[in-house]
């Protein structure tokens, strides 16, 4: 059984680590943070199910993590921190946070409102329309309910960044994207800087979709500026 994702956003060692056993004991896996940095990296490479976010980080303001994540996905956000003004709760909403809990708090309380959040943001995905599919040069589809893709009516297997990148690019289907865009909203801002990752895996989409991964007929190189991706 996958177990779901939870990153863990705290620079208070005492309270990280007893956040991380409790939610491990629930079955879910755990990962920390204990910056703003960190919790960029670990954002852009774990791809984590939900998101617990201190706002009161020691090289920032939670709020900058919370945006960032916000661009390039829908997964849930619970902010923690002691910050339990009105002010601070409704810009941390405003930016794209589910819930906000203020410190000190219940661990009953708080394993309730992830469930909610999972199961709200589970029951919204299972919810979505199952008839939009888009179409891919001549012989791969995309359903955009549930992005299950196909190519010669075979079901393709993509990573989880592989799909993230097809994912953005089909967000803006027939425009040019840049790499820092693709970059800021694949891997986040931690990896704008090191375009050869975009480069990788667009050759791997290439290699699983095209059928001449050398000559694209809807992955298309735009030279010096980024990609972009040809829907019919």
């Amino acid at each position: 059984m996958i177990k779901l994702k939870i990153l863990v956003v705290e620079d208070e060692d005492q309270i990280r680590r007893a956040l991380e056993t409790m939610l491990q004991d629930e079955g879910y896996e755990v990962f920390g943070a204990s910056s703003l940095k960190e919790g960029k990296i670990e954002c852009a490479c774990r791809a984590p199910d939900l998101v617990i976010i201190d706002l009161g980080l020691p090289d920032g303001d939670g709020l900058n993590l919370i945006s960032e994540f916000r661009a390039y996905s829908s997964n849930p956000i619970l902010v923690l921190s002691a910050r339990d003004n009105d002010q601070s709760k409704v810009t941390a909403l405003d930016l794209g946070a589910d819930d906000y809990l203020s410190k000190p708090f219940s661990s009953s309380e708080l394993k309730a409102r992830i469930r909610a959040l999972l199961r709200r943001f589970n029951n919204n995905n299972a919810n979505k329309e199952n008839n939009n599919v888009v179409k891919l040069g001549s012989n791969v589809l995309v359903n955009l309910s549930d992005y299950s893709i196909y190519k010669n009516d075979q079901k393709v297997h993509l990573t989880k960044l592989e799909f993230k990148l097809l994912q953005v690019m089909l967000k803006d289907p027939n425009k040019v994207l840049t790499q820092r865009h693709l970059m800021l909203n694949v891997w986040g801002a931690a990896y704008v800087e090191h375009p050869h990752y975009l480069r990788i895996y667009m050759n791997h989409l290439r290699i699983k979709l095209e059928d001449n991964p050398a000559n694209p007929e809807f992955l298309i190189t735009e030279t010096g500026v980024g990609y972009r991706l040809v829907v019919d």
